[in-house]
This record gives C-alpha cells, sequence and structure tokens, in this order.
C-alpha cells in the first residue's frame, strides 16, 4: 500500500482495489482510511469469531466523521463478486415485507473493504444464520447500559455489577464490553440453554425491569429522554431479532477512532474505567488476549 491514492491489494488470497488511502476519516486524531484498513487486518482474528455467520449492517461516513452517515443494510451492486451475501426476508404488512441481500463477513478481505467504503462500525443481531442461510434462534443475550450525563461509566459500572449477579443467578455467565461511545454492553451466552418458551427479548426485559427495581435511582427502562439524567438507561430492546448492537472489537463514528472493547471484570469494579481508541485495543488485545469467550 505504498500509492496513497489507489492500489491494488491481496488480503487472504483476495484482490481487491483501494483508493484515497489518506484520506482521514478522523479528523481530531488524523486517523486515515489506510489507518482503519490496517487496524481491521489486524483484529481479523477475534473481530471474525464475533462477525462469524451473522448478517451485518454497515455505518458508513464516506467523507469521515464529520461529514454525512448513513446505515447500509443491503449488499451495494458495486461489491466485489467475491463478498458472501444471505437474503432474508423481512417481514412486514402487505408492501412492508421484503427481501434484504446482507454482506456476511467471512474472510480478512471483507473487513479491509469494509474499510475501503469507509464502513466503520459494523452492526449485527444477537442470531446467525445456518450454512443454508436460514435465520437461526439468538444464541445471545444483550443488555447495553447507556448513560445519561452527568452519569457515566462509574455509574454504568454499578449497574453492570448488579446485572452480572442477576444473570448468574440465573446460571448465565457474562461479558463486559465498553461500547465505544458512552457506555457498557453486556453479553450472555444462549448457546448451550436448553429451548424454552421465553425469548431472549423477554428475558432480557425482565432482568432490566428487576435492575430498575434493584437499583431505582440509578438504573431506568424508560425510553423517555427526559427520565434519563443522571441515571442508566438499561436498554433490553436490542434482543429483539430486528434489532442490532455494534459488534465487539468494531471501531466507532465517534470524534475520535475508540473500539468496542471487552474488558475484565476487575476493570469494571476499579477505579479509571474509560473508552479505548484503536491503538490501545490492538496493545490490550495483545497483552491480554480475546477476553471474550469463543462464540
Amino acid at each position: 500500500m505504498t500509492d496513497p491514492h489507489t492500489a491494488t491489494v491481496s488480503v487472504s488470497g483476495r484482490t481487491l482495489r483501494v483508493t484515497n488511502l489518506d484520506k482521514v476519516l478522523y479528523p481530531a486524531a488524523g486517523t486515515t482510511k489506510a489507518d482503519v484498513m490496517g487496524y481491521y487486518a489486524a483484529v481479523a482474528p477475534v473481530l471474525l469469531r464475533q462477525l462469524a455467520r451473522r448478517p451485518v449492517t454497515r455505518k458508513r461516513w464516506p467523507n469521515g466523521v464529520d461529514g454525512p452517515v448513513f446505515f447500509e443494510k443491503n449488499a451495494p451492486a458495486g461489491r466485489p463478486d467475491w463478498i458472501e451475501t444471505v437474503t432474508l426476508r423481512h417481514s412486514g404488512r402487505g408492501r412492508d415485507a421484503h427481501d434484504v441481500s446482507y454482506v456476511m463477513a467471512a474472510d480478512e478481505a471483507t473487513l479491509v473493504w469494509f474499510a475501503q467504503v469507509a464502513a466503520l462500525e459494523l452492526h449485527t443481531p444477537q442470531w446467525r444464520v445456518d450454512a443454508a442461510g436460514e435465520r437461526l434462534p439468538p444464541d445471545r443475550l444483550v443488555i447495553d447500559l447507556d448513560p445519561g450525563a452527568p452519569a457515566g461509566l462509574t455509574e454504568c459500572a454499578e449497574v453492570a455489577v448488579a446485572a452480572r449477579e442477576l444473570l448468574a443467578g440465573q446460571g448465565l455467565v457474562a461479558s463486559a464490553v465498553l461500547s465505544g461511545s458512552k457506555g457498557i454492553h453486556l453479553y450472555a451466552d444462549l448457546s448451550t440453554e436448553p429451548a424454552s418458551g421465553t425469548e431472549p427479548v423477554e428475558r432480557a426485559r425482565a432482568l432490566a425491569e428487576a435492575l430498575a427495581d434493584w437499583l431505582p435511582r440509578l438504573a431506568i427502562t424508560s425510553m423517555a429522554r427526559a427520565a434519563r439524567p443522571g441515571r442508566v438507561f438499561v436498554d433490553w430492546s436490542q434482543n429483539n431479532p430486528a434489532k442490532t448492537t455494534i459488534t465487539p472489537y468494531s471501531l466507532r463514528g465517534r470524534d475520535r477512532p475508540t473500539v468496542a472493547t471487552p474488558v475484565t471484570w476487575g476493570e469494571v469494579a476499579g477505579p479509571g474505567l474509560r473508552q479505548y481508541e484503536y491503538p490501545e485495543a490492538l496493545e490490550r488485545l495483545a497483552d491480554l488476549g480475546d477476553l471474550l469467550p469463543a462464540p
């Protein structure tokens, strides 16, 4: 990648044309498209584990994080022909029902292509598809802890520790991921759970309501923004099959290149908890390894 404008690169056996490698996507940090490509290539072994067999919705900033942004679900027509896709039917009434052709992140080359099209954020549902492209039952539960100023990560951490205890009471092991934005995401593996009549979205809602009862001055489940200042919104709704969550190890489209970063429970409960930028996320990965259980 010596030409800052256009180059043809080989990644995981794929050939990809990349352009404008010197374009600054994060002006506050001076982070370029080439830097984003380098990050996604470096983090590929763990990021691909999280993305595996999950349809990817991309959030794109073609002119950098100071410019316009849009979500993209359908695979674009001009994509490389080796990009893997899966077509899923979205239910609805009458004309609202439609097919979406999603991108599947099957290899490192696809991650580099995401960077090429400035897809900084990678969002996925809590379910996967099988080899035939059929949707499987949800395999994880997620709780999004979103603080309302002046509340911040300290308050999110307090709620996270309580949520971990509640999940443990249900036989679930929680993992913590700094969102790369303001809060904390909690994940619990459901893949080994026996089938039950309780959908994950119902289970997550019950957990959120229990947290609000346990910590009434700190945790809320109301989506009304007027109720959020100084408290932590416990968002259970991302367990709805139609919704997605930022993928662990994905970049965020913030002023600076922060990452959805897994952390230990010792870090959650300790002092100095903060969001990490991508060079720090790579250093942590080298020092600590992947803190998330194998999907």
